[in-house]
């Protein structure tokens, strides 16, 4: 590598030369030739060979070739001949827009010795286009009390043509009333006014309907028009007029839209709506697309798109003030757009030599062209290249620079170069543009296939059908060709006992993936496995991603009764006292659905009762309590059917069967039948028996209560140790069953703990 030391004088020569070169080429003119526009394709343009004092077979020789600024190929050169001939047709318009002076500049480029001459062709306007206004149809609003002489702004005409092929002159179909007088602005450029001859009369012609055209000065020449309405308004005798016939201002390139451009401000002497102002733009059809916005009321015009100083540098709007009665003030924006260092520096490639022979001495790599659309500071350029690469850049004529060796390459030492140039302006802040010439670089699979996502989690509904598509995973590689060609597999799975390969398949070819069983929720929630994604390179690369598969509840469970059993055996009894007061807790229905969520969410309804109106099921927890007080005339045995439903859809159900028993206390369990009436009253005369029966009835009565007693301790202590341990084995898994402190177990468990303490205390008495 060369020292530093070294470097600084070589870099010093570089920018004397660059200084040269622009002294000498200033002094030189370039050639300027012309074309009228929409010319056929292959017209004469010029005999370069002549102009450049060169022999025709010396253009081949020096590998001339044409070069344009925006690197367009609208003209072509002809080396067997020496003529600058038209590649295209050329079209004004498209090229300059509303440029009246339309020059494209080129460049001829001539090699050993490398020379570069410039040129300009100056594209002439033709009468192409006709006037065109921006509606078919204007309305004006005209007050009756309406001076003479007054006059009345239209909409101007736009001609894409310039010169005087743009529009010259305006006029309109006879009429008594008005006539159309031309006015030129201040650019140049035609717009008509209306001006009121005779006094209008409304009551006598409320409307009038005029035709005004637009004729350019082509020849011949061309026109358009367009149809105005007039209507004839009462009493407003005011017209809106601008604080200032013309605005100017300033907007840097970069403002944010929404941003205030200018506040126009117009002020009318009449009062009311006479008196209230609206503000618009006049747009033609082809400036539809200006980026600004107007508030009708207040005047304030705002940037709606962004602005581009290269694109478009100037804008005139034209704003009108109408007031509520019809009448309109006139005003024009000059709208000047402020250059910003926005444009990045641009590297055009000429000529690249690849691969280079090694040992070779100094060659040229390549020869580009660098620029600037910025102007001023902003658009000037310095190249460099970095200092560890055996390249270095040579200024050539204008705006070219070559890049070369230093010395012979070895191809064993290292066998690709990348040359990165760096482009930089001197605007502020400082804005650069780096180019990379690669030499022999091709493919190899240094890319592994990458996942959309690390994971994926699939939802698939239970009770599914076999073969079901259930989602898909996706890869993507960046290299090309078989080396991007991916394929899908399922990988071992993380825990040995997943039977994966019979759960879930996957497509090779587009990582579609699909069940292949039935699920069940309640046997599997969830499981994951892994997917790989393999190319196809040599050698192969792989990626990974985890897979996470739910299983979702359906409503396949009814709900299942767990108190009362409703196992066909003998069914329980509850006893209600007929002392009872309304909302006394009778007893409550306990059970549980296998499903989750919503499917298990279960509701209590009272389906049958002995007695309709007796007694009331809660909703919500099976609570059975009384609805009234109880009477002698209320039958003793109550038989009630409890209907349990889930909140699935479509939703299943259970019912629970309830007896009840209604005694006077608990001295009496169990009151005597109906037909024991008759028997009973033919014991009066048996006295004796009346003795012996009363005793047996009393031991009877004070053995039952004991086995009552025993019974309800030993199914409280049963019910106690449920709700401490899990639930045994049996056909209900024990996290179906709500053991919590606000289960239905618990209340029960409460429920009956309170009534074998109330038997106590009754056989104590």
């Amino acid at each position: 590598m060369e020292p530093v030391g070294e470097r600084f004088p070589e870099q010093r020569q570089v920018l004397i030369l660059l200084l040269l070169l622009e002294v000498t080429l200033a002094g030189w003119e370039p050639r300027r030739y012309s074309v009228m526009e929409e010319t056929e394709r292959g017209s004469f343009v010029a005999n370069l060979a002549n102009d450049l004092g060169l022999g025709v077979g010396e253009l081949a020789e020096r590998g001339a070739r044409v070069v344009s600024e925006d690197n367009e190929q609208g003209l072509q050169l002809d080396l067997q001949t020496g003529q600058l001939i038209l590649n295209e047709k050329l079209d004004r318009e498209k090229l300059c827009g509303p440029t009246e002076l339309c020059i494209m500049h080129f460049q001829v480029l001539l090699k050993k010795p490398l020379e570069v001459f410039r040129a300009e062709l100056l594209v002439r306007d033709i009468n192409d286009h006709s006037p065109e206004f921006p509606e078919r149809e204007m309305t004006l609003k005209i007050p009756e009390t309406s001076s003479l002489g007054t006059v009345f702004p239209l909409k101007k005409a736009r001609d894409l043509d310039v010169g005087s092929n743009n529009v010259q002159n305006y006029n309109i179909s006879p009429n008594s009333h008005f006539h159309v007088s031309t006015r030129t602005r201040g650019d140049g450029r035609k717009y008509p006014e209306l001006v009121l001859d005779t006094e209008l009369d409304r009551e006598e012609q409320a409307e009038l309907r005029l035709t005004l055209t637009a004729v350019d000065g082509g020849s011949p020449p061309r026109s358009g028009t367009v149809q105005i309405l007039i209507l004839v308004l009462d009493a407003n005798d005011n017209a809106p007029e601008f604080a200032q016939a013309l605005y100017e201002v300033q907007v840097p390139e970069n403002s944010p839209i929404g941003s205030l451009v200018l506040k126009v401000s117009a002020r009318d002497l009449d009062t009311g709506t006479n008196g209230e102002i609206s503000y618009s733009l006049y747009y033609s059809s082809q400036e539809i697309n200006k980026p600004f916005e107007l508030s009708s009321l207040s005047g304030e015009i705002r940037l709606i798109k962004k602005l581009d100083f290269e694109t478009m540098s100037s804008y005139d709007l034209d704003i009108e003030a109408s007031d509520g009665g019809g009448l309109s003030g006139k005003c024009s924006v000059s709208v000047k757009v402020l250059d910003v260092n926005d444009n990045f520096p641009e590297l055009s490639i000429s000529s690249l030599t690849s691969p280079i022979p090694e040992n070779s001495p100094e060659t040229e790599v390549a020869l580009f062209r660098i620029r600037d659309r910025d102007s001023g500071e902003n658009g000037k350029v310095i190249c460099s290249i970095q200092d560890d690469v055996p390249f270095k850049l040579k200024p050539s004529v204008e705006n070219f620079y070559r890049l070369v060796t230093e010395g012979a390459l070895d191809r064993e030492t290292r066998a690709e170069y990348n040359i990165t140039i760096t482009i930089t302006d001197l605007g502020a802040p400082r804005l650069k543009t780096e180019h990379s010439i690669t030499v022999l670089v091709s493919d190899v699979n240094d890319n592994a296939p990458a996942f959309t996502q690390t994971s994926y989690t699939l939802f698939v509904r239970e009770n599914n059908s076999p073969a079901l598509h259930i989602g898909s995973v996706s890869a993507t590689d960046r290299d090309s060709g078989t080396n991007a060609q991916v394929t899908y597999s399922l990988l071992p799975p993380l825990d040995p006992h997943l039977p994966l390969a019979s759960l879930v398949s996957i497509n090779t070819d587009n990582g579609h993936l699909f069940a292949l069983r039935s699920l069940d929720y309640e046997a599997l929630q969830a499981f994951e496995f892994r997917v790989g994604a393999t190319d196809r390179g040599s050698p192969a690369l792989s990626s990974e991603a985890l897979v996470r598969v739910l299983v979702l509840d359906a409503n396949d469970n009814s709900p299942f009764v767990l108190y009362p059993l409703q196992n066909g055996s003998a069914s329980s009894t509850e006893l209600v006292p007929r002392a009872a007061e309304p909302g006394y807790l009778v007893t409550k229905v306990v059970a549980v659905d296998g499903d989750s969520g919503q499917n298990a969410w279960l509701s209590y309804q009272l389906l049958k009762a002995t007695e309709p109106g007796l007694f009331g099921v809660w909703a919500h927890n099976g609570e059975v309590r009384t609805a009234r007080l109880l009477s002698e005339r209320d039958a003793a045995k109550h038989r009630l059917v409890v209907l349990v439903k889930d909140n699935g859809e479509p939703p299943r159900s259970a019912t629970a069967t309830l007896h009840l028993l209604l005694v006077d206390g608990f001295s009496q369990p169990y009151l005597p039948l109906p037909e024991a009436a008759p028997a009973q009253a033919q014991a009066d005369s048996l006295t004796v028996y009346l003795v012996v029966a009363l005793a047996s009835v009393s031991s009877l009565f004070l053995f039952s209560v004991l086995l009552f007693v025993a019974v309800r301790l030993c199914r409280s202590s049963r019910a106690a140790s449920v709700g401490r341990c899990s639930v045994p084995e049996g056909p209900f898994p024990g996290h179906l069953v709500d053991v919590s402190g606000t289960g239905t177990l618990s209340q029960s468990y409460k429920y009956e703990t309170w009534e074998t303490r109330w038997l106590l205390s009754l056989l104590i008495l």
